[in-house]
């Protein structure tokens, strides 16, 4: 029997494990974010997402571990659909070295590259909590957010258009052929998800401040971003992907500076 055929059941059983876990995280992000799309109406005509709000009742722990519960889940849901096909990959690679226990690595793997944008969403919240403090304190600072979230977007914008981009979108995409054969043990698994986390976050860096900055509970934002990360990580040319979604982004800039001006 060939080590095709014998592999191709195996594979068949990840992408089908794959699909059940993207769309229990994707009913969960939506079950989780859709009952806190609001906000409280800031000076400025803004909206503060109540991701940066702590609950009546609920404390600061509770809220921390809400929030990150809730980023794990997202993440799940918009990494997963770019991060199968590097973990099939990963998994081939492991074939190739007659690795025992396929599915443990590749779920060990997995765990690793979701910590990384774990800690990331620590960080996210403690700098989020941080910026709401300091407007809910100052209307003068509030008032200013609207255009201070369009120069950001701007920026972004702008950075999807450099090489900058081009070379960390190369390091995400060929990060496991770069790794080589990685060891089939479960450290190696652990650092191979590791390393792929870090590749893959400062690829995608700029579209973890897109989503900040509009709206981390936003699920229309959300389905931007994946889509976004998505295209740039599977694309065959993924340069004009990334430069029309930054132009995208861009536009989104100067709409909201346009209309704060504007005063509507």
């Amino acid at each position: 029997m060939s080590e095709r055929t014998v592999a191709a059941p195996r594979e068949r059983g990840f992408l089908a494990a794959s699909a059940l876990l993207f769309l229990a995280s994707a009913a969960g992000t939506i079950r989780w974010c859709a009952p806190m799309s609001g906000g409280m109406r800031m000076p400025g005509g803004w909206i503060m997402p109540m991701a940066w709000m702590r609950m009546p009742g609920q404390t600061w722990p509770g809220a921390t571990a809400s929030f990150e519960g809730m980023w794990i889940v997202m993440m799940v849901a918009m990494m997963l659909p770019s991060l199968v096909p590097m973990l099939s990959r990963y998994r081939r690679s492991l074939r190739a070295a007659d690795a025992p226990r396929l599915g443990t690595l590749t779920a060990i793997a997995g765990a690793g590259y979701f910590l990384v944008w774990a800690v990331v969403g620590a960080g996210a919240y403690a700098i989020g909590l941080t910026v709401a403090a300091a407007q809910m304190q100052s209307p003068a600072l509030s008032r200013a957010m609207p255009v201070a979230t369009g120069v950001l977007l701007l920026l972004a914008g702008a950075v999807q258009l450099t090489a900058w981009k081009v070379r960390q979108l190369a390091l995400c995409r060929l990060a496991p052929a770069r790794d080589g054969r990685p060891p089939a043990d479960a450290s190696g698994a652990w650092r191979h998800g590791l390393r792929l986390g870090a590749h893959c976050l400062r690829a995608s860096s700029i579209w973890m401040i897109v989503l900040l900055v509009i709206g981390v509970m936003d699920l229309r934002v959300m389905a931007f971003v994946t889509a976004a990360i998505t295209g740039e990580r599977l694309a065959p040319r993924p340069e004009p992907v990334a430069r029309a979604t930054g132009i995208v982004v861009i536009a989104a800039g100067m709409f909201l500076i346009a209309r704060a001006r504007s005063g509507a």
